[in-house]
């Protein structure tokens, strides 16, 4: 009975719209010439510069666009240059914000379980001007301490004002920084110091108690200068003797009386050593010039609409290029940056009291950086929200995403339904959100559309690496299209070259196939003492340099560029079939119970296998259904019947993917424990650490196959 009141009700809503449509479309029409919308999204974004055979070269249709002018006729090829600049053109607008907490509150959850939690007052400013002039006398009390120009300094710390204002202090007297990620392990974080051979380390009030243990294993540290916390006192005792440890404040005040002259650097100097979250064993230390990252900054504002009145939320690790050269692109373009954590980003994050409002509800931003995993996060809460609802407000929503996504698809816009629907969840990241910039990972098609969809954005995927600053393509923000990474910028070419070995050609029908180089000036020198990795990925052809990725892409027909499977992750089963573990991993997380997955595939068997880590709450409602409700997460997770009813909805997800049978995995292990950086199974990017996981779950997968 209530499916024919759902269907009913919602004939009527249709029969509505149709009228509604019929009436309106005419003015629509007029008003918002969605043929021009499609002319934008189709247009050709790369041509072809050179081709043969065995490789095909592509470049940009684009000319440069004012703010890549202007840095050009200012001569700004230093990230020094970046700063002195905006201090002087920006002066008193908002630079650097960060969010006051007034206290740390215990408070008492439903079940009685009770959480520190923060009560927070409002965003705290610099200006451009008061920003460089901390930046300048940072610099100079580093010197005052007896560190020296073009001698590296470690910045192992969180996102926040200070880090920046640190690495453009070190910029200021041609100093090296070394970023190491905030997540990355012991051993991680001592190679990274010892191999750069750094003597002091800018460090957090957080991080700093990690010394303790570390110093004995990073013998040339003699000074470690620690953020100050808002509310608690830093403990400076129990660290090894002679090491001085110092507030950042006070190498400020330091500065301020000091003599030492400011040491501009060159573009071909050293700016940034950033070390790779490490795929694949030790982080590799990457060399990035100023001229690698104004390059990138160059292509960034040629493909990215800025506006006066932006406003960015930062939250993602600095330590990431791409995070760093997107505030750059800020800071060039006079956008202030508000700063935010994970833990207090939105009204519901977990370090939020009752009652008080998350970073972005306050700061109200209009851009925001983020990586797929948590895109896929916000995925599937709106899932969650829509399928907790009636039977007849999932119909309801069904009938008006579809409905939205057809007409943006003719290039038409939706105002009224954005304004009574879609503007409620948007609201949830300060409701003035109009571009988010997802990097670091591929994005799935599904993701990318409902995000868009539903948070009424713009959401532009883009691809590049460590080594290539970040930067190689943008997706143009008109492109109506999901799951590809857009055109090459304006900076840099991309090349793709036959790969027989995995049948990718250039030669392919109907579009060119293979693997993915990138050349151009945001190309890196190389990794840090590593010469003969460097020859192996790097080369230099008509004064150009050249970087092979490992990824394999193919260029459609109006240039974009689609990433279809990275070497490492191909495996050939037994009967010849090849599996992209990296694409089918892509699918599968987007599925419901799924948090995360790693999916392997033995070449002497016929089918692949996966570890599953499942999310808790769609754990707990598959568990009542099979009347398993009284069991412990632990006790679900071994549970055969959970196992089976799981891999049945991987099987049906796998279908609405169109995956092949031989890619879908025959049998999974169900995991206990979520994958972090801190366990070593995922990097700081949250890309997986196949080998890692594999050694700690061959058990496992020996008797996923033994089955």
């Amino acid at each position: 009975m209530d499916s024919f009141w759902v269907q009913s009700a919602l004939g009527a809503i249709k029969a509505i719209a149709f009228m509604y449509d019929i009436i309106t479309l005419p003015v629509y029409l007029v008003l918002q010439q969605p043929w021009k919308r499609r002319q934008d999204s189709r247009r050709v974004k790369a041509k072809i510069v050179r081709n043969d055979d065995n490789e095909l070269t592509y470049r940009t249709t684009d000319p440069p666009r004012d703010v890549h002018v202007k840095m050009l006729q200012e001569n700004i090829d230093t990230l020094e240059k970046v700063f002195n600049y905006v201090a002087k053109t920006y002066t008193s607008k908002r630079c650097l914000g960060t969010r006051q907490i007034l206290s740390e509150e215990d408070e008492v959850q439903q079940n009685g379980r009770v959480f520190k939690k923060y009560n927070l007052g409002d965003y705290k400013w610099k200006t451009f001007t008061e920003a460089e002039r901390m930046a300048a006398n940072f610099g100079r009390g580093l010197r005052e301490l007896g560190q020296k120009p073009r001698e590296n300094i470690v910045i192992f710390a969180e996102t926040r004002a200070e880090w920046m204002i640190a690495a453009h202090g070190c910029f200021k007297q041609a100093m090296p920084i070394v970023t190491v990620y905030a997540t990355l392990g012991d051993d991680g974080v001592a190679h990274c110091i010892t191999e750069t051979e750094v003597t002091t380390v800018i460090t957090s009030h957080d991080l700093l108690p990690k010394f303790k243990t570390l110093l004995d294993k990073c013998p040339l540290v003699k000074t470690i200068i620690y953020i100050e916390d808002q509310l608690q006192k830093t403990e400076t005792t129990g660290f090894k003797e002679g090491v001085k440890i110092l507030p950042f404040n006070q190498v400020v005040k330091t500065g301020q009386d000091s003599k030492f002259e400011h040491v501009p650097p060159k573009g071909d100097d050293i700016a940034i050593i950033m070390y790779t979250s490490g795929s694949t064993g030790t982080p590799k230390g990457v060399l990035l010039s100023h001229k690698n990252c104004i390059a990138t900054m160059k292509g960034f504002v040629d493909m990215v609409p800025i506006y006066p009145d932006d406003v960015l939320i930062g939250f993602l690790p600095l330590a990431h290029v791409f995070e760093l050269v997107a505030e750059s692109v800020c800071l060039m373009t006079g956008v202030p940056i508000g700063y935010s954590t994970p833990l207090t980003l939105i009204d519901t994050s977990s370090k939020i009291k009752r009652g008080c409002k998350g970073d972005a509800t306050v700061l109200k931003p209009t851009c925001m950086t983020s990586v797929p995993l948590i895109l896929d996060r916000i995925s599937k809460g709106i899932n969650d929200k829509v399928n907790s609802g009636s039977a007849f407000k999932k119909a309801l929503f069904k009938f008006l995403y579809q409905y939205k996504v057809k007409w943006v698809q003719r290039g038409y816009k939706t105002p009224l339904i954005d304004k009574l629907v879609f503007k409620k969840v948007a609201k949830l990241m300060g409701g003035k959100v109009r571009i988010i910039m997802s990097g670091g990972a591929p994005l799935s098609a599904d993701t990318h559309e409902q995000i868009k969809t539903c948070l009424c954005l713009e959401l532009i995927q883009g691809y590049g690496l460590t080594e290539t600053t970040s930067g190689a393509t943008v997706m143009d923000y008109r492109d109506m299209t999901y799951g590809r990474t857009g055109g090459p910028l304006t900076v840099c070419d991309i090349r793709l070259v036959n790969w027989e070995e995995g049948n990718y050609r250039v030669t392919n029908k109907p579009y060119p196939q293979g693997e993915v180089l990138i050349g151009g000036e945001c190309v890196s020198q190389g990794y840090y003492k590593l010469p003969g990795k460097t020859n192996e990925d790097f080369f230099e052809e008509d004064g150009q340099r050249w970087f092979k990725t490992g990824d394999i892409g193919e260029i459609q027909a109006d240039g974009v560029l689609k990433i279809i499977d990275r070497k490492k992750d191909l495996v050939k089963l037994q009967a010849g079939e090849y599996v992209s573990l990296g694409k089918v991993e892509s699918e599968l997380k987007t599925c419901g119970i799924i948090e995360n997955i790693c999916v392997y595939g033995d070449p002497t068997k016929q089918y692949t296998v996966a570890l599953v880590v499942p999310n808790q709450n769609h754990l707990e409602e598959l568990a009542q259904k099979h009347g398993l409700g009284e069991k412990t997460f632990e006790e679900l997770c071994s549970s055969p019947i959970i196992e089976k009813a799981i891999l049945k909805e991987i099987a049906e997800h796998a279908r609405k993917c169109k995956l092949q049978k031989y890619e879908v995995p025959a049998a999974i292990t169900l995991c206990k424990e979520v994958w972090s950086p801190d366990m070593g199974l995922v990097t700081a990017a949250f890309k997986l650490k196949r080998k890692d996981i594999q050694d700690r779950y061959q058990h496992d997968i020996n008797r996923m196959y033994a089955s």
